[in-house]
């Protein structure tokens, strides 16, 4: 006979589980805890199968005999159902998303927090919503190609060149866990429109550079902020790593400042060697926040280091123009002017600033290398920032 409604609903679980039958191959599965699972059974190539159609009351016995009557239709066309389903799970399972977060996932522990909410924003916003329900192993150049034309048409050409990297870098990923045959973004070289190389705004006259460190020493915002800008050109990292820097990593009695590996673009820690003038800014600003996690923590909690535009707007403020200095300016500047003014070492420079040096050989100096030499170029750095910034502006402080 067949099922009724009120057969179902009157079903109670037993202590094995026990099926209830309808008619052309559907059934009822009653399990121990109460579970009602609807199931077709069916033959196919001499083979006798089964694939599940949901659960009751979330599928009540009308859906369940119209899904297997879709079924039946499917086996009648000598398709199996359930090879389909298998192969529409794996085609899921191996679209690029799927492999995109597979491999996020994997690597994202190498990354700072800043770069994993890049990378992450990049693929969600410009890959998922047109790449990423496809099985990865179809994708073809053209098909990336036009994802990356939708950048490109809002003006965001850098942003399109790095987004095919990402790309890149999953698709390898596909094809060295074995579900893509090749890495068809290499294939779009030359495709993409050319990025117009910026500069960072920086200053490398000693004139104006002195003229800049008396604005900065006129800056009448926070002290946390003022301590910033004053750090900055002493130390010349990069904007980030000056914003999440943590008392931890600090010792003012070694003069030493140390910048793990992970929070370092070339993954390698940094040790800076601070001049006295860095450490009379530090301790200046110790009482303030030195039981706090970040030396420049956020105005809005001592939970979070200082805003990504808070150096900026500090510039902004004192009346310094965007094509004048960025955050990032300090670098250019001191790496400049050391050089070329200075005429200290490129390779202690090159150090200092965190890049990768290489001796004679071709390998990797250690990151302690000449830290000796290194502080000792620091203070004669801090000493001619001195210098410039106490001369007269129509004087020639070079």
């Amino acid at each position: 006979m067949p099922l009724s409604d009120a057969t179902i609903r009157k079903a109670k679980s037993a202590e094995k589980p026990f099926k209830l039958f309808d008619e052309r191959g559907l059934f009822l599965l009653v399990t121990p805890t109460g579970g009602k699972l609807w199931r077709f059974k069916y033959r196919i190539n001499g083979k006798e199968k089964l694939i599940s159609l949901g659960g009751y009351p979330d599928v009540s016995l009308a859906d369940a005999r119209d899904r297997r009557d879709a079924a039946r239709k499917r086996v009648a066309a000598g398709v199996d159902p359930s090879e389909e389903r298998r192969a529409a799970r794996a085609a899921t399972e191996d679209s690029f998303e799927a492999i995109a977060r597979e491999w996020f996932d994997k690597f994202k522990s190498r990354w700072t927090e800043g770069h994993r909410r890049t990378v992450l924003s990049r693929m969600e916003d410009n890959l998922f919503p047109h790449i990423g329900s496809k099985p990865v192993r179809d994708l073809a150049a053209p098909e990336v190609l036009a994802a990356l034309r939708r950048i490109e048409a809002r003006g965001a050409n850098e942003t399109a060149r790095r987004v095919r990297q990402i790309c890149g870098q999953v698709f390898r990923y596909a094809v060295a866990t074995g579900r893509a045959e090749r890495d068809p973004s290499s294939d779009l070289k030359g495709a993409l429109a050319p990025v117009e190389v910026r500069n960072h705004a920086a200053i490398t006259d000693p004139k104006e550079l002195g003229a800049l460190l008396r604005v900065l020493d006129s800056y009448e915002g926070t002290l946390v902020v003022k301590c910033a800008l004053r750090l900055a050109p002493l130390v010349f990292v990069r904007p980030g790593e000056l914003r999440q820097a943590q008392w931890s990593e600090i010792d003012l009695d070694s003069a030493e400042w140390t910048i793990p590996a992970w929070r370092m673009k070339m993954k390698q820690t940094l040790t800076v060697s601070l001049a006295r003038q860095a450490v009379a800014v530090l301790r200046e600003l110790q009482p303030v926040t030195g039981d706090e996690k970040y030396v420049f923590p956020s105005g809005r909690g001592g939970s979070r280091p200082m805003s990504n535009n808070a150096v900026l707007a500090a510039l902004r403020r004192c009346g310094i123009e965007k094509h004048e200095m960025s955050g990032h300016g300090f670098r250019a500047t001191a790496r400049t002017i050391l050089d070329e003014v200075l005429h200290e070492r490129v390779d202690l420079i090159e150090h200092q600033l965190g890049h990768a040096v290489k001796d004679p050989n071709g390998r990797a100096y250690n990151r302690t290398a000449f830290l000796k030499d290194r502080a000792a170029m620091m203070q004669r750095w801090a000493d001619y920032l001195d210098k410039v910034k106490a001369a007269h502006p129509q004087a020639n402080a070079s």
